[in-house]
């Protein structure tokens, strides 16, 4: 069996699929979100998201909607690509505007903003190779745009954005203790309205997914940080294709991941060998990106801390992400995080020493996917650096 270890840009690609719907150049619907787009930074394009219809768009941008009523990887991605993105290029130095504030008040709101949207042509669908975003339809630029509703906005998010002298962590820590979910929060980050009023600016969709899932696992790591190491446990689960074997050692923090790219003969990027990519932070943690795994890691990371805090035990935690062919249209972070937690609500295994819990990660591995996760293990920085590390009952 071999192995070849990768960055995930090099496994994107763009999806195949069919869209036979026609899009009009003129409609009123109800837009779920905003996207605010990188190339070209600080000129990017912003935009809003939207069927050409109105109605509750909770089955259109919600993971946590899609996590519980378990929906399959092609119906996300069906109604993902119904939404069109209407658009205009905008440089982020730019404070005010008709449209910008349209995109803001779609970031912001409680509930689809309703809006009447005239565009330039009739849209047309572009797919980019992504893997940090949920994916969306065509795209043309606005040539008109209006909202024709007040838009409802949750008390809370309501009084951050108005303090302008709170900032934009501690924004988005006072949010996910409301219950928004990650999604709501990197919408609020990225149309720039929390933060210090000196620091607002746009940040890109994908860039605000990363940095809220970072955000707020650092706020919990400097909690975390404080618990009494645990014990020897393991969870297994997952879904969309995607499945987590999660490994708690009883030692202070650190956490390694590895994102497995399985059935190598019917993924065309793999005809050498499966492939893998892995990142990795001990105790101090990261002084820079997580250029491997990128999202990824961030996603499956907040989950593992989420667990921790509800143990009331700190662990060093190597994550084993093992990705399959059902998974075969990239649909965002938010699988990595929704997948993460699916594994953490199954009951763990304990075990009474390392040997044992690692020797139950293979069989359990071998038994499901037929690949040998000794080879990760060989390749494992956690675990050559527990070998290494001196401890004060050592001495």
């Amino acid at each position: 069996m071999n192995l070849q270890r990768i960055k995930y840009q090099d496994l994107e690609q763009i999806p195949h699929i069919n869209i036979n719907k026609e899009f009009k150049d003129s409609f009123s619907g109800s837009a779920p979100a905003p996207f605010i787009g990188r190339f070209g930074y600080p000129k990017v394009n912003i935009g809003i998201l939207s069927p050409q219809f109105s109605g509750d768009m909770t089955p259109f941008d919600s993971p946590r909607h899609w996590s519980n009523t378990k929906v399959a990887v092609s119906d996300v991605a069906s109604l993902r690509y119904s939404l069109v993105n209407s658009r205009l290029q905008w440089d982020i130095k730019k404070p005010q505007g008709r449209f910008l504030e349209i995109c803001q008040e779609a970031g912001m709101a409680k509930t689809a903003v309703e809006v009447e949207v005239t565009l330039k042509q009739k849209p047309q669908l572009h797919l980019e190779p992504e893997r940090e975003i949920s994916p969306f339809g065509p795209q043309a630029e606005v040539q008109q745009a209006r909202l024709t509703a007040n838009t409802p906005v949750e008390t809370a998010v309501e009084k951050v954005v108005a303090d302008t002298d709170l900032k934009a962590a501690d924004a988005l820590q006072i949010l996910y203790q409301k219950g928004l979910e990650e999604n709501a929060l990197s919408k609020i980050l990225s149309v720039g309205t929390i933060g210090l009023k000196q620091n607002r600016k746009l940040v890109p969709t994908r860039w605000s997914i990363t940095a809220t899932d970072d955000t707020l696992g650092k706020q919990l790591l400097a909690e975390i940080k404080d618990f009494s190491v645990g014990e020897y446990q393991a969870y297994f689960g997952g879904g969309w294709g995607n499945y987590y074997l999660l490994l708690f050692f009883p030692e202070v923090w650190s956490y390694e991941l590895f994102e497995t790219y399985l059935e190598k003969d019917a993924n065309p990027w793999s005809k050498q060998g499966y492939k893998y990519s892995t990142d990795y932070e001990d105790y101090a943690g990261r002084k820079n990106y997580a250029e491997e795994t990128a999202g990824g890691y961030y996603g499956c990371r907040l989950p593992v801390l989420e667990k921790m805090q509800e143990l009331k035990r700190q662990h060093a935690c190597l994550a084993l992400r093992f990705i399959t062919p059902e998974y075969n249209i990239p649909l965002g972070v938010w699988v990595c995080r929704e997948a993460a937690r699916r594994s953490l609500q199954e009951k763990p295994l304990s075990f009474g020493s390392e040997e044992l819990m690692l020797s139950y990660a293979k069989e359990c591995i071998q038994r499901k996917f037929g690949f040998e996760a000794g080879l990760l293990f060989k390749e494992s920085k956690l675990l050559k650096n527990k070998k290494e590390q001196k401890k004060l009952s050592d001495f």
